[in-house]
């Protein structure tokens, strides 16, 4: 290129400029983070041949690329800064486009292309801006990892967190058969958990649950549905409404009502009916004698034969399922009827069926005379071998466990392990209360490996705990650990199971009643009774007053007023 005279002189720059430049093109690209971007760059390899090509970051220098991230010679890669750059192109057929994997928001900036053509001036040049832009986070995936009667125990993997940290997680459980506007919904504040255990829930029910992850960008779609139903569990009540009934001088019929629903934790199986003959000269009961019923209808009965004349006999029943026995009913003694001869008259009959009632309708309760007998010899062989068995070994000693945090109805715990005894430790086990309970009426437990220091757990029914923590070997358990006492959520808060509390012993609240009416009436009917008498008293002295002719005498302060005369009281 020749330039002539001065006149032609910015014609030439403007030319020699855009040689310089060689035709550069740029181009913008938009992706999210945690995708694959292929950012385009082609030659024309049939008419040049292979040739060398670069990609770098930032703005094309006048040769090479700045901040190289790959190179080629035009067959294959002679370099580049990360496995993540590659060319998925045909290199032979000239597509040099740039693939970055898994792009992040810090791959975002300016890239450029330079394919070296041969002579001044010639290289193709080709500029794009990428930016990449995190998102929520991905959906979590939950799987169960225990399942107990009272709670169960989820984990999950971490999941992609959009290009942002993660920064809590959000747990929703519902019954069922509800919907999921009624369910609990749990914060989770540190990220770095992968697994959480839900206590205080009903036995032999089923729930859904659902998690959610958290960025600075939103929340996450939810998580796969999970549907656990916790195991059985011995039944938490005794049969209702149990009666007996004298038949005849052998016989006695029971009848009675399962326990309530929601104290039932799982299908009722069968009923477990003892009884036994008192004996009143002795003042004690004798032995048991067992029944076993199946669990069929909703009002079951059973008579019991081959008894003894004229004898109280005391039964309990209780309920079971297939995870244990529950508490047993109360009921008075009943006796059985008298022997009737043949030559029994009927008021005679009557007299003996009157007794048998007054006789059902005995105060004394069976139950608190079952409770005050024990096996003692047993008792004490039991006890002696277990001494015997811990003898032998060291048992761990146990954890000291503290509290980390309590966020609502969750709460988090941190234990340090102590000396592992005569074998390594297996494991933890937590036991966990109400606050007035005794242990003997532990709520739930909760396993723990030997490695695990610290859990966060969710009450569903906020309100105020006791927790204490044992280690295990294969020899031995410690003795309990510190106990906390832990108080989740707020008053009046939604309950997962959606039901009325009420009290677990129909015959409990019924004796709370009459005990509380019978103070009642023991102080109004005295009073009443009193104020009666005093108004009789009165107005029958009155009228003999009224009715009387005579002499009256008033004691007055002043003196005493006496009135003689024929008129009554009345008229004076």
């Amino acid at each position: 290129m020749i330039c002539l005279g001065n006149r032609h002189l910015p014609v030439c720059l403007s030319l020699f400029l855009c040689l310089l430049l060689g035709g550069v093109s740029a181009q913008g690209i938009i992706a999210t983070v945690g995708t694959d971007v292929t950012l385009a760059c082609n030659y024309n390899a049939k008419y040049y041949g292979k040739l060398p090509t670069c990609w770098g970051r930032g703005p094309i220098p006048n040769s090479g690329c700045n901040n190289v991230v790959i190179k080629s010679d035009g067959t294959s890669v002679t370099s580049r800064l990360s496995e993540r750059y590659l060319f998925m192109g045909d290199l032979s057929a000239g597509d040099v486009s740039l693939t970055i994997r898994q792009v992040e928001e810090g791959d975002s900036g300016m890239y450029g292309c330079r394919v070296e053509i041969p002579g001044w001036f010639n290289d193709h040049k080709h500029e794009q801006t990428l930016t990449v832009m995190a998102v929520r986070p991905n959906p979590v995936k939950v799987e169960t990892r225990e399942v107990k009667e009272r709670a169960f125990t989820v984990r999950w993997t971490p999941v992609f967190d959009g290009g942002r940290p993660i920064t809590s997680y959000r747990i929703d459980i519902k019954n069922k058969q509800a919907s999921w506007d009624t369910a609990i919904t749990t914060e989770i504040s540190n990220p770095e958990l992968t697994q959480m255990s839900l206590v205080d829930l009903r036995p032999a029910k089923t729930y859904n649950l659902r998690m959610f992850a958290t960025n600075s960008m939103g929340m996450s779609e939810a998580s796969n549905v999970l549907t656990v139903t916790t195991k059985e569990a011995a039944p938490d009540g005794p049969p209702l409404d149990m009666e007996l009934v004298a038949l005849s001088p052998q016989s006695i019929k029971v009848t009675w009502k399962p326990p309530r629903l929601e104290q039932r934790n799982g299908v009722l199986r069968s009923y477990s009916i003892s009884y036994r003959e008192y004996d009143p000269e002795g003042r004690q009961f004798k032995r048991w004698q067992h029944l076993s019923v199946s669990a069929t209808r909703e009002v079951e009965s059973i008579i019991l034969g081959n008894l003894k004349p004229s004898t109280r006999y005391g039964v309990i029943i209780q309920a079971k399922t297939n995870a244990g026995i529950g508490p047993a009913s109360s009921a008075p003694l009943c006796s059985t009827l008298e022997e009737v001869h043949r030559t029994t008259t009927p008021s005679t009959s009557m007299s003996a069926s009157t007794a048998a009632t007054l006789l059902i309708e005995d105060s004394t309760s069976f139950t608190s005379v079952h409770t005050t007998t024990t096996d003692k010899p047993v008792t004490a062989v039991t006890h002696w071998e277990d001494i015997t068995d811990i003898s032998t070994s060291v048992p761990p000693d146990p954890p000291v466990v503290e509290l980390k945090e309590v966020r609502g109805n969750a709460f988090s715990l941190l234990w340090t392990p102590g000396f592992e005894g005569d074998s390594p430790i297996t494991g933890y086990y937590l036991e966990y209360k109400a606050v007035h309970a005794l242990w003997d009426y532990t709520k739930t437990v909760l396993d723990f490996s030997p490695n695990q220091t610290e859990a966060t757990i969710i009450e569903m029914n906020p309100s105020t705990y006791n927790v204490r923590m044992f280690a295990k070997n294969s020899l031995a358990t410690s003795k309990a650990s510190n106990i906390l006492t832990i108080t989740t959520g707020e008053s009046g808060q939604r309950t997962i199971d959606l039901v009325t509390t009420v009290s677990t012993d129909t015959h409990a609240a019924a004796s709370v009643d009459e005990s509380q009416s019978g103070h009642l009436t023991a102080i109004v009917v005295p009073v009443v009774l009193v104020v009666l008498t005093v108004a009789v008293v009165t107005a029958w002295q009155l009228r003999r007053i009224k009715q009387k002719k005579g002499s009256l005498s008033m004691w007055l302060p002043g003196g005493a007023l006496r009135y003689r005369g024929p008129e009554s009281l009345q008229e004076l």
